[in-house]
């Protein structure tokens, strides 16, 4: 993001290198719908509401996507 973005960096996911980790952000300029922002390494962005966030952050804590992290 340039010094001009409005977007407020929240966290980075990885860290680790420098490939250009996703990391999710805040646009305060947004509308509430578009608030908030993840970015991914290839230059996507996915934007959504802080209740939209609110629901993955939820359902992240309660395990709904623990079975993404195991072997099938």
């Amino acid at each position: 993001m340039t010094a001009n973005s409005p977007l407020r960096h929240v966290a980075t996911f990885c860290g680790q290198c420098n490939c250009g980790c996703p990391e999710l952000h805040v646009n305060d300029e947004a509308p509430a719908e578009r608030r908030i922002v993840v970015t991914d390494d290839f230059g996507q962005r996915i934007e959504m509401s802080v209740e939209q966030l609110e629901v993955l952050v939820q359902d992240i804590k309660t395990g709904v996507l623990d079975q993404l992290l195991t072997p099938a």
